[in-house]
């Protein structure tokens, strides 16, 4: 059954699939909690929601006894970090410059879950004959009967699963100094798919940490995120500050955001371990040219109909016109190019009051 899943998974154009227990992550709840409590998660009160379910995949869905995890390679095409010389363009995480990756990689996750379902029950077998004692003793001390039929619940990012724990015990990596999964395969760029499921597989080993002495991704944060090595203050990283937090920047991080205007791949990019990576398959992950360092005076002149129409299925399009404006506006105010103060000037008095005041900050910065 193992050897099968892991060839459909390849077949079904995944870059990596392995698989561990529901109960493989026992330091995850710990991390999560002390994590929370450091307020380092910031306005991504959705953290908070669930705890017992994000830190303990277990509880999540006592039913389930594997739990296959999968890795979607994205790799671009050529130095991403050449970009940030370009002042007067923004820069575009990699992940987000075409289609959203939730639909994507969870079409792929629901047609591997169907084949499973199909072959499991072809193959009673399969299904093994009884909880593990691990798993009884997971469950507050009850066996939970096994299912009459194999059953899957798939998720891509959105639900309450930590998948970076739960890709390190699977084997797909082990997550480095920065916090993201490192595989020496596949180096850093890959998404997370997790398909918990009813069927007994064998597990596999866990990934080791290969960072040794190496700081390349803590020490080119131009924000200072990075506490400690393996701990990350998301108030602080590009990739929250862009995309995830409302409202105005703290001044004193503006000048670190450069001309970055969604998203960071800073800390990705320097990894030794990307020599192994290569060009994402999928075509729907390669770069549309128009968001490959796109001209920021044309961003910072969108309406909400324009922005809308630009990132048509981009999962750019959920920060919504004003935030992604916002930033279109501090990356113009970093640029050091005066010619730009007429498109932010126009901006000084937008109905976003976030706009607007990252506007008349770009303004006062271009101006001196």
């Amino acid at each position: 059954m193992k050897a099968a899943l892991v060839a459909r998974a390849a077949a079904e154009g995944f870059a990596a699939c392995r698989v561990c227990r529901p109960d493989a992550v026992p330091q995850a709840m710990g991390r999560l909690r002390a994590f929370l409590a450091e307020g380092w998660h910031g306005q991504m009160s959705w953290m908070e929601d669930r705890v017992g379910w994000r830190g303990d995949p277990a509880a999540l869905w006592p039913q389930a006894r594997s739990v296959i995890m999968l890795a979607e390679n994205y790799g671009p095409e050529g130095d991403v970090m050449d970009r940030l010389a370009q002042r007067d363009r923004g820069v575009i995480s990699v992940y987000a410059q075409n289609r959203d990756y939730h639909d994507v990689v969870k079409k792929r996750l629901q047609r591997l879950g169907r084949w499973l379902i199909e072959a499991a029950a072809r193959h009673p077998e399969w299904q093994g004959g009884g909880l593990s004692s691990h798993r009884e003793d997971a469950i507050a001390g009850h066996a939970v009967p096994a299912a009459r039929t194999p059953e899957i619940k798939v998720f891509v990012d959105t639900a309450p699963v930590m998948e970076k724990p739960l890709g390190q015990a699977a084997g797909l990596g082990w997550q480095g100094k920065h916090t993201n999964l490192v595989s020496r395969e596949l180096g850093s760029w890959f998404f997370l798919g997790a398909i918990f499921t009813t069927v007994d597989l064998a597990p596999d080993a866990a990934e080791v940490d290969h960072c040794g002495s190496c700081r390349a991704c803590l020490d080119v944060c131009p924000t200072d995120a990075f506490p400690a090595p393996y701990r990350l203050d998301a108030r602080r990283c590009i990739s929250y500050l862009t995309i995830e937090h409302r409202g105005p920047v703290d001044a004193e991080l503006r000048a670190g955001l450069g001309n970055r205007i969604y998203g960071c791949d800073d800390c990705l990019a320097v990894c030794p371990w990307n020599k192994f990576a290569v060009r994402a398959a999928e075509v729907k992950y390669h770069a549309r040219p128009e968001l490959v360092a796109p001209e920021l005076a044309r961003l910072a002149a969108l309406d909400d109909a324009g922005f809308r129409a630009l990132f048509a299925g981009s999962p750019i399009k959920r920060i919504g016109r004003g935030r992604f404006v916002r930033n279109v506006c501090y990356a113009i105010g970093n640029s050091g190019d005066a010619g730009l103060c007429g498109v932010v000037q126009a901006l000084c008095d937008d109905p976003d009051a976030a706009v607007a005041d990252a506007a008349r900050w770009a303004v006062a910065r271009l101006s001196g």
